[in-house]
């Protein structure tokens, strides 16, 4: 007879069950082991592939960098985009190719190619100051080109040239600075959401856009504005001098076209990158010492950007297994 347990189970049916139990473990237990594999034979590609075009990025670099410009000719830096750090305009790239433009022998100049609507201040002030730096040791001329636009933190790196050119159509001045985000207490009232913010500092939630603003609070970030607003003013007075034509409006954050910035004494003249090296640099040959980031550098990073990011859903799942 079959034997039965309290459940009304066979031990027939229980021993089948704790077989596929145990069969379904097995088989998740090997599947598991499976993709951990492929993962990890997935990582070590990627892992050398990367290494590889780094390797090959640095002979590449090493070989069309070896021989050195001969002749005389301009060198240009160009400072395109919003000015930050860590973005293509920031200080540490603007200032690396300032040095080598500055420390080539052949190069009778250095001209700024600028296009960029500005950015950060701190930025700015590290490059304007440099620029002071290396012309003072060098007395290599450094002359400003202002393509499309040169406002703001952009005008401020400007400042420090000897001289700006400008198209008549450029967008030039902004001399200003500020501060913006956004406040939602008012809405976050009507939904009837609470906002719970706990700080060690009575001043620690500055600026937090779901707190009201105290009218002490903003006047101190209204005299911060203003303190770097007059960094600014001195550094264009610094850099034009009585080429500068005061108004009332010139320091008030408006803008100008490049025909009218030349009347205002914010830009000396109009001229494009190839006119002023022929006739301000005087040396017709133009060379780019611009750093950008290369195709082989974007791939080594995000290739490296995805190496890290499996690594870390390897290791995530590794442990919660």
């Amino acid at each position: 007879m079959e034997q039965v347990n309290a459940d009304g189970v066979s031990a027939a049916n229980q021993g089948s069950a704790w077989e596929r139990d145990a069969l379904r473990a097995l088989l998740q237990d090997h599947l598991q082991a499976r993709r951990s594999q492929r993962r990890w034979r997935w990582l070590k590609v990627m892992f050398w592939l990367a290494l590889a075009l780094a390797v090959a990025y640095g002979a590449w670099r090493s070989f069309t960098h070896a021989a050195p410009v001969m002749g005389p000719h301009t060198a240009v830096v160009v400072i395109d985009g919003a000015i930050e750090s860590g973005g293509t305009a920031s200080a540490d790239t603007i200032l690396q190719a300032l040095a080598d433009a500055f420390d080539a022998s052949e190069a009778r100049g250095v001209v700024l190619l600028i296009n960029s609507p500005g950015g950060s201040p701190v930025q700015a002030g590290i490059i304007n100051d440099e620029i002071w730096r290396l012309k003072t040791l060098s007395k290599k001329p450094v002359v400003a080109v202002i393509e499309d636009m040169g406002t703001s933190a952009a005008y401020y790196i400007a400042a420090a040239a000897d001289s700006i050119y400008v198209d008549k159509a450029s967008i030039v001045g902004s001399i200003g600075v500020l501060m913006d985000g956004f406040g939602f207490t008012e809405l976050m009232g009507k939904l009837g959401v609470e906002r719970r913010l706990l700080t060690a500092g009575s001043n620690k939630g500055f600026l937090d856009p779901f707190s009201p603003q105290s009218r002490e609070q903003q006047a101190h970030a209204q005299q911060m504005l203003a303190e770097i607003h007059e960094q600014f003013i001195a550094t264009v007075r610094k850099g034009r001098g009585e080429r500068l034509h005061e108004t009332a409006d010139i320091f008030s954050g408006l803008f100008w076209t490049g025909a009218r910035a030349v009347d205002l004494g914010l830009a000396d003249g109009l001229g494009s990158l190839d006119s002023v090296a022929r006739e301000v640099i005087q040396a017709e040959d133009v060379v780019d010492y611009t750093v950008r980031e290369d195709l082989p550098e974007r791939l080594v990073r995000q290739l490296g950007a995805s190496a890290g990011a499996a690594v870390t859903r390897a290791f995530s799942a590794w442990s919660l297994r």
